[in-house]
Formats: C-alpha cells, structure tokens, sequence
C-alpha cells in the first residue's frame, strides 16, 4: 500500500516539529510544505517551499497538517476540507465557537478525518493514568487538578493564555473523567501588557459530579505540566514534561467500628513510581491520525472535540468577565 501523502502548512516552532515526526513515522510521507512567511527552521530540506494552501492541495496530497497561527485555521482547514484533504489542524481548532462549528460541519459533511492537535492525550503518564482510572485503581474519582504554568511564548499572539493553554487542561481532564464540563468558575489577568490575558485560575464542575481546579499562567519563571487527580483509593500525580505517573495510596484502612464509619479519613500509605514506556506523544499523535485516514481503530481527537474545548474556553473567560460562575451548556 502506498503511503499517504502529507503537506505542512505552518513552519514555525510547532511546524519544525510536524515535519520530523512525519518523516519517521511509518506509512506516511511528507510530500508537500508551504508557509507564506517562509522557512525559519530549515525543514523544507529537498521539498520545495510553497507559499498557500492552494498550492500546497495542487501537489496531491492525501492529507495535511495546519499549523499557522489559530485565528487562519478556518480559512486554510475549509479549504482543504473543499478538497477531500483529512486534515489535522493543531490546538485550540478555532478562535471562536462559530468558526469550530462551520470547520466542524465541513469535515462531517464529506466523511473526512478532522483531528485536533490536543497531544496531552499523547503523553504515556496521561494515557497510563487513565488506564488505571478506568480499572478502578482510584475508585471513586473526587478531583482532578491541573497546574500549566511557564514563561510566555513569543509565538503567540492571536489568543491567550485560556484558548492556548488551557485548552490542553480542559480536553485532558474531560478525557480522563470521561464527562464534560457542567460550569466553571474563573478569574484572569493581563499582567504583560499584552492584549490578551496571560494568567488564569478556574474551578469546574463536571457531568459526573467530579470537580475540578487549573492554574495555568505565561508568568512564572519556571516550566509546570502537573495533573493531580485524586480518589477514594488515593491520588495520582502526572508529570508530562517527564511523562511520569506516581501513585500516593491512601494507607487509610476500611472501619467495621460502626460510631466512626461515616468519616471517610485518609492517611499516608505507600508511594508508587510506575516504570512507563515512554514514546514520543506527537508521534503518537501522528500515527494516531495516519490510522484514522486508513480507517483503523484511532483515538484521534475529533474536531467535535476540539469544538467542545473552545466551548468550555467561552465559558471561562465569560464567567472572569461577569465574576460569576457559568454553565458551559448556555
């Protein structure tokens, strides 16, 4: 079976990325790049450097990778949707909750694979953890916490900090609880003297009654990627900048004591440091998305998914807007 056939279009930070993992990953094969602002990293090597995506689709691809700057997703996606390009366009999807929609319904509607970048659900202490989660070595999920913190990007300038960022939080909590967000509840801040926020604290209520909490901010010194979530059994804690899982048991033992029975107390118990394999989570990403083109079972993230991230996002910056809590659903 030949390869499938795919273009890059965006070359910037995230894009030089894009370009190696294609190039070794099995079964797919970089045919095309474009970027109308040129090639700052040198990834193009023998491929020639188109300028639009309608040149990148005029090279007969099969499918194709957007990673320009969010608020062009739209324009470069819906193109190569009209011509029965799969496409996997990075995170957030969109800007709004209107351009998801329409990017939504474009791919739907031609039977094509849209897929989002959201690599969290990539990385192995994150997929070992929902494993775990599932097989009931938590039990009963009460909390899941995130802290995504670091020193500010200078790639980004079309959003901020809660459609960045923060996106990758709420995808991953919801993909971990396997329930959505009911409301939020956030405060932010613009302490660069950018235009958009670059700081933001946020509580959440999910479906299933799990609540949740994010620190996410472009202003600290030092770089976080942190999940906590925590059970009846005990807690995890995620590091995915070392793709680490480590499991605190709650050394608390179940009481026949009948007076004492209604309190649900915790203790330090034995500490566990899981001995992961650990693959590089944007190739997963991509071989997740070649199986989806090849019709393969694929946990790819869907652009509907992707959509309902921008729609929590909406909600978060409205609630720090009216310094009230938000349902997500309104």
């Amino acid at each position: 079976m030949a390869d499938v056939r795919v273009g890059l279009i965006g070359l910037g930070m995230m894009g030089r990325h894009h370009a190696r993992v294609i190039r070794e990953v099995e079964g797919v094969t970089l045919s095309a790049v474009a970027d109308p602002a040129g090639d700052p990293h040198n990834v193009s090597g023998d491929l020639p450097l188109l300028s639009s995506v309608d040149e990148l689709i005029a090279a007969g691809i099969d499918a194709a990778v957007v990673a320009v700057p969010t608020i062009y997703h739209e324009a470069v996606a819906t193109a190569l949707a009209e011509a029965g390009v799969h496409t996997l366009v990075e995170k957030p999807i969109s800007p709004d909750i209107d351009s998801g929609e329409r990017l939504v319904d474009a791919f739907e509607k031609r039977g094509l694979v849209g897929a989002v970048g959201h690599i969290e659900r990539f990385n192995p202490a994150l997929q070992s953890l929902r494993e775990r989660i599932e097989a009931g070595d938590l039990g009963e999920v009460f909390q899941i916490a995130t802290r995504r913190q670091g020193p500010f990007p200078a790639r980004i300038a079309d959003v901020g900090v809660v459609k960045d960022l923060a996106t990758h939080d709420i995808d991953l909590t919801a993909w971990l609880a396997q329930s959505g967000f009911s409301s939020v509840a956030a405060q932010v801040a613009l302490r660069s003297g950018r235009e958009f926020e670059d700081m933001v604290s946020f509580t959440g209520l999910l479906d299933n009654g799990v609540i949740t909490n994010h620190l996410v901010n472009w202003l600290s010194p030092m770089k976080e990627r942190v999940t906590v979530v925590t059970g009846d059994r005990g807690a995890f804690v995620a590091d995915t900048i070392s793709g680490d899982l480590t499991f605190y048991e709650n050394g608390t033992t179940t009481t026949e004591w009948e007076s004492v029975m209604a309190f649900r107390g915790v203790s330090e118990g034995t500490v566990v440091r899981y001995a992961l394999t650990k693959r590089e989570p944007l190739r997963l990403e991509h071989e997740a998305f070649r199986d989806a083109i090849l019709g393969k079972t694929s946990s790819v993230v869907t652009m509907r998914e992707g959509l309902q991230n921008v729609k929590v996002a909406e909600a978060v910056l409205r609630s720090a807007q009216g310094a009230s809590t938000v349902h997500v659903s309104e």
